[in-house]
């Protein structure tokens, strides 16, 4: 169930930077798989980067990794460096990814978690459901107060 929208102001994702910036959110995170959560946060870092919702990144301690595997699938991001992937244990598709070794300026995510918020049972940020970025790369996590257009759908590989 979703809540009323958050006390907080509308952000267009037109106004994040590039290239990204982090910061550190209270905000409650939490990623639920056949009914468990898996991860549940309130330290999350956010990630924000033009014309993309917001992808969340939730510290290893607030994690049950033991639920993860990683796969074989590694990409590389032009700021963040290079991604590893996770999938559920004994599961076929990737949930979320990490960068054990990000570049300069991008420490503060190392090790962190990320969650692909359509490959999931259910994401949420306090008392709202995520709404998954379209497509099949990006990870972004869409809420009441994140205003787009959003990079991710058919037609948008250009932006």
């Amino acid at each position: 169930m979703t809540s009323d929208p958050p006390d907080r102001p509308s952000e267009s994702v037109w106004d994040y930077p590039r290239p990204p910036r982090v910061e550190p959110s209270a905000r409650r995170i939490r990623v639920v798989v056949d009914g468990m959560i898996i991860a549940d946060s309130r330290r999350a870092l956010r990630v924000l980067e033009t014309s993309h919702p917001p992808a969340w990144y939730i510290p290893p301690e607030d994690v049950h990794l033991h639920l993860l595997e990683r796969s074989d699938r590694h990409t590389d991001c032009e700021y963040k460096g290079r991604a590893s992937y996770y999938r559920m244990a004994g599961g076929d598709v990737d949930v979320g990814w990490t960068y054990p070794d990000p570049q300069p300026g991008y420490s503060s995510i190392a090790g962190h978690v990320s969650f692909y918020a359509g490959r999931v049972d259910e994401a949420w940020i306090d008392d709202e459901r995520v709404v998954p970025q379209d497509g099949d790369f990006y990870g972004g996590w869409i809420t009441s107060d994140v205003r787009g257009p959003f990079k991710g759908g058919p037609g948008t590989e250009g932006w």
